[in-house]
């Protein structure tokens, strides 16, 4: 498969080099840049151009991107709610309980198994954002590998911002705030995170949105992204997610989950640079278990 992309050279680009413009306007690394040119896949006006070539104002310049087809998991053919989809990204609503992951150590269903069964053998699984198998919601997934870098570039910055629901057990307090606390492995642990002085910086923005039955349901904002962050920081606070069975308690009305929901996602497509805001509604199940 291959993708063209593409952009006209702009007045202020005028005398400018290929390759200058191709990195600055196009998003390509020094690398990738090198590999297309190599491969005569850098057209000027739709005509291969060395790297070294001057544009002038109104030439189109372009990459052809060859996605080789080379994934191995094993499709599965469980549903795969889709939100949005275009030639560059796909924005599915995961369920949950449910892996993102196929491999050797997670036999079974998961989305890139589900994703294969979708668009066949050979489909490649680029996640920019992974959610826990407990965890649904929104995740974002580039369909090549010019997009999964320029979006994992995003991550952590104003220009990808997710936000989740957390049905926390107990009462909040204060009802909105910032939990600033560093997270590492736990000692002895292959999975397990805690709290701890040598862990690397964590950042978790909270608010309440409604309390009800011995829970809160907060909105929960991530300006980092480290191993099971707002799990960890929300149970180091005494409010544990509902249902976790890591750092809090099972829930039989939580079957094989917890109540933890990426309810919205807020990006800059990576190609076009369109702002983007999608949004899921909270489960129905966190709402019954507060009445």
């Amino acid at each position: 498969m291959t993708r063209e992309i593409s952009c006209v050279v702009a007045p202020e680009d005028d005398g400018r080099l290929v390759k200058r413009v191709a990195r600055a306007r196009l998003g390509l690394s020094h690398r990738q840049f090198t590999s297309l040119k190599q491969k005569n896949a850098v057209l000027l006006d739709g005509a291969p151009a060395h790297a070294d070539v001057i544009v002038r104002a109104g030439q189109r310049l372009s990459v052809l991107l060859e996605e080789e087809e080379t994934g191995s998991a094993p499709a599965s053919y469980g549903p795969v709610n889709v939100v949005y989809e275009d030639e560059d990204i796909l924005i599915v609503d995961k369920d949950a309980p449910l892996a993102c992951m196929s491999g050797l150590d997670r036999p079974g269903d998961s989305l890139e198994g589900r994703l294969t069964g979708r668009y066949g053998p050979g489909y490649v699984f680029r996640p920019v954002n992974r959610l826990d198998k407990g965890t649904s919601g929104l995740m974002a997934i580039a369909k090549h590998a010019h997009a999964q870098q320029l979006m994992q570039r995003a991550l952590h910055t104003a220009d990808y911002l997710r936000e989740y629901a957390a049905l926390a057990v107990g009462s909040v307090e204060p009802a909105s705030g910032l939990i600033d606390a560093p997270i590492g492995k736990a000692d002895g642990a292959t999975v397990r995170r805690e709290v701890r002085p040598d862990g690397k910086s964590a950042v978790t923005h909270y608010e309440t949105i409604a309390a009800g039955g011995g829970y809160t349901l907060l909105r929960v904002r991530l300006e980092t992204g480290r191993t099971h962050q707002i799990r960890v920081h929300l149970s180091h606070r005494g409010w544990p997610i509902a249902g976790d069975f890591l750092y809090g308690t099972e829930d039989d009305r939580l079957p094989g989950r917890f109540a933890l929901h990426s309810a919205k996602l807020a990006l800059t497509h990576p190609i076009t640079g369109e702002q983007m805001v999608f949004e899921s509604s909270v489960p129905d199940v966190f709402l019954n278990m507060m009445k």
